[in-house]
Parts: structure tokens; sequence; C-alpha cells
């Protein structure tokens, strides 16, 4: 609207010198046309914040250690083989004895109905959005965009529908529900934000993401299902974001930028992850063994959309000689292709805590530096993963251990099912004091620890 409105300007402009008319109206047309464009050029950029996040801590009695999680499995009348599967992967998982699952998969036999499936979404949403509200001092009636997240779980009527009932938010407000994103649905409803805020200037947009588990946890003996049940937990964030301008002196981070790449149209990529049902017709999510390659493809590309956004004019230089010399030589002599260091463009890292493996394999082909991938190790150990939550932990661990200062740049990587590969990146705005109540007030003095096969 706003350049239509210039362009209709300069075509007046333009008619008006191909006719003749009197001087004084074509000077005032002129000057009409030159305040049009002073404004457009001088008008102020839309800065996206990020006020604070909250992310829920589990209660200590929804613990499942690994003894625990082995002798309920063995008393799920599963074959024998399915066991012991299960119990290989939790082993080599990178999880602590404090991840958490909700009460009702906790008993024997399991309990999986909508009714703990509603209480277990409500108890993570509601308690990381109060006690953000708590902390950012923010009425919920002064929220305009209302943002949920939950790939399998979508009751009628919505999440985001439950959230503004229980908040009693106002009856304009925008409400959104995400589902089927898989874990990288957290950097998709940023992006979503950023464009409502951009256009609805002077708005606050709450994020609230979760994954339940009641409904979907897997009772079969496919093992590239049974693979959900040793790799996700019970966990949720809210994160409150604004275009205000009156909220720069209180927000944490500001928006730099946002990059999206999704590999769908590749068959093997998109049924990497993917919902079906087993010969006995047991609902699961089957995870690909292809699932690390097809990882790095997609981050890749992912990575060329960002990197001349982020890197210095000195790594991209390098980036595309080495490509440059890898065309032309690599017939001759083996060549390979540089890595940035990104180090010179991210200070913090924040890589989806989807597993063990593929953290270490974003290490390795990113060269990162083990304090890089610290605090995508720790949550992964402490509280599993938790879908498209997992990098706020990340975030929080990084702002509990007091290393966010002012001017720090964070990369936030996600990946998920379709199979997509998005980036997020925030800059601080201020140093960060390390906060009392977040998930990790407890447990941060513990950390890092050494985790046996991870390093």
């Amino acid at each position: 609207m706003e350049l239509n409105s210039l362009y209709s300007s300069f075509e007046m402009l333009a008619k008006l010198m191909s006719t003749n008319v009197s001087s004084n109206h074509f000077f005032a047309v002129l000057l009409v046309v030159g305040l049009a464009t002073l404004f457009f050029a001088c008008r102020r950029k839309v800065h996206i914040y990020l006020i604070d996040f909250n992310c829920f801590c589990p209660p200590s009695s929804y613990r499942l250690p690994k003894a625990m999680f082995e002798e309920n499995n063995f008393f799920d009348d599963m074959e024998q083989e399915a066991i012991d599967f299960q119990s290989k992967i939790s082993a080599k998982s990178g999880f602590s004895d404090e991840t958490s699952i909700p009460p009702c998969l906790a008993q024997i036999p399991k309990s999986k109905a909508l009714t703990f499936a509603l209480e277990e979404a409500e108890l993570i949403m509601y308690s990381a959005i109060k006690d953000l509200l708590q902390k950012t001092k923010i009425n919920p009636k002064s929220i305009d965009i209302v943002i949920t997240i939950s790939s399998i779980f979508c009751p009628t009527p919505s999440l985001s529908s439950m959230v503004v009932n229980k908040f009693k938010m106002r009856s304009n407000i925008m409400s959104f529900h995400l589902s089927g994103m898989g874990c990288s649905a957290g950097i998709i409803a940023v992006g979503l934000a950023k464009d409502l805020l951009r256009v609805h200037r002077n708005s606050l947009a709450l994020i609230v993401s979760t994954e339940t588990l009641s409904l979907n946890w897997y009772t079969g003996k496919v093992p590239s299902m049974l693979l959900t049940n040793c790799l996700f937990r019970m966990g949720g964030s809210a994160i409150l974001m604004s275009s205000r301008v009156q909220d720069k002196h209180k927000a944490k981070y500001e928006l730099k930028h946002i990059a999206r790449t999704i590999n769908a149209y590749d068959d093997q990529s998109y049924a990497c992850v993917y919902q079906d049902v087993d010969p006995d017709n047991k609902l699961g999510v089957s995870i690909s063994k292809n699932i690390v390659n097809v990882c790095g493809d997609v981050l890749k590309k992912n990575i060329a959309s960002l990197g001349p956004l982020v890197l210095p004019w000195r790594e991209q230089f390098l980036y595309v000689v080495s490509i440059i010399y890898h065309k032309l030589w690599s017939r001759r002599r083996r060549t390979s292709i540089y890595t940035p260091k990104f180090n010179r463009a991210f200070e913090h890292f924040c890589i989806h805590s989807g597993g063990r493996a593929v953290i270490q394999a974003i290490e390795k082909n990113l060269k990162l530096r083990r304090e890089d991938v610290e605090p995508s190790k720790m949550t992964l150990y402490r509280f599993g993963n938790t879908s498209s939550s997992s990098i706020w932990y990340e975030l929080s661990y990084i702002e509990a251990k007091g290393r966010m200062k002012c001017g720090d740049r964070v990369w936030q990587i996600a990946f998920g099912s379709g199979f997509k590969c998005n980036s997020a990146v925030w800059k601080c705005l201020g140093d960060v004091k390390p906060d009392t109540t977040t998930a990790w007030r407890d447990t941060i003095h513990s950390y890092p620890v050494d985790i046996l096969g991870t390093n």
C-alpha cells in the first residue's frame, strides 16, 4: 500500500509535466511528492523484540529414571526384542534420570486418554504463561496475538482457544495454532509473530510451545517408532515478543534474521519423520535411519540462505574461493570446501536437542567448540527432547550460567518433520543476569557434567 501510494504520486507528477499546467499547481504537486518521498525514506523501521521467555520445569514426582523406563516396558507386555531395543537406545540417549513424563504414562499399565492429554497440556502451558506474565508484569488483556504449537495433539477447541479462555484475553485477539510442523515449529512461530507484529505495529505476541506425550506414547514393536519413546520428554515454553518502541529498554533480545528451509519435495526427506500406523494398527511416529544425513543436507541449504546475512566478508570470501577451487581442481587433487568459522558471527549456539547423534554431527560439520554445544547437550541430558521448546531451554541455560552479555549474538537452529531446518538470529540488548525462577534454578550449579559416550 505504501509503495503504491508513492508510485501514484510519481505518476501524477509525470502527467502534470507532460501537460500544460500552471507553475503553482506543478510546484504544489512537486512538494507533495517530495514530502511523501522523505516520509517513506525516513520512516522508522519496525524492530521486533523478545521481552522475555519462560520454560516449564516439571515437578520432581514426574521424573522417569532409566531403571523405571525399562521396568515399565517390561510390565507393558512388550516383546523382549522391543524391550531390549529401547533399553539399548536409552543407554546411549545422553539422558539423565531427571527427564520427565506425565503421571498417566508412569502407571502400570499405562493410561492413554484425551482427559490426561488435556491435563498435561494445561499444566505445561498455563504454568509457563503464568510465570512469564508475572515476570514481565504484563496484563493478559494487553496481548494482541497468541500462537500455540503442538505438532500432534490438536484438540477442539484448539490450544490457543484454551489459553485465551484461561487468561480471559480480549475478544479481538489474533489467535493461531500450528500443528504438524515438528520440532522446528518454535522458529516458524517466531517468523509468524514477526510478520504479524510488523503489520500490526505496537503490538504484543505470545508464543506457547509444547508437545503432549499422553496420547502419543507408542505401544507397538516397530523399532523406528519405538525411538520416539526414547527421545521425547515432557516440556514447554512461553515467549513474549513485541513491536512496541517503549519495550526496547526492557527487552532482552532483538530479532535480526529468520531463515527457513524445507526439503518436502524430496521423498526421502519427506518420509524421514512420518506419522503412521504399524502392521498391528497402532499409531506412532517413525524416525528414519537416514535422519542424520537428511539433517546435514537441509542444514547446508539453510546455511546458504543465512550465511550471507551473518558471516563476515572474509569468511564468505574464503568459502566462495574454496567452492571455485573445488570445482576446478577436484578431479586432479583431493580438495575440500572451506567451512566458515561461525564463531566469528555468533557468541552462542542453541542447536535443537533432537538427539545425541544430531548434536554431534552439527558440532563436527560446523567445527564448533565443546562450549558451543554445551547448552544443547545439557538440555538433552536434563530435560530430553522437548520438541519445539528445546531451543528455549538452551537459551535459558546460557542465561542461567551468566554468559549472555550485551551485544552477544545467538543462533537458534531447529529441525522438524517435512523435512525442515529453521534458523533464528537474536542480538542481546543488555547483560542478562541469572534468573532464580527459570527451569534450571535448582540444578544449574551442577552443570556442565561429563556424559559417557557423548564426547
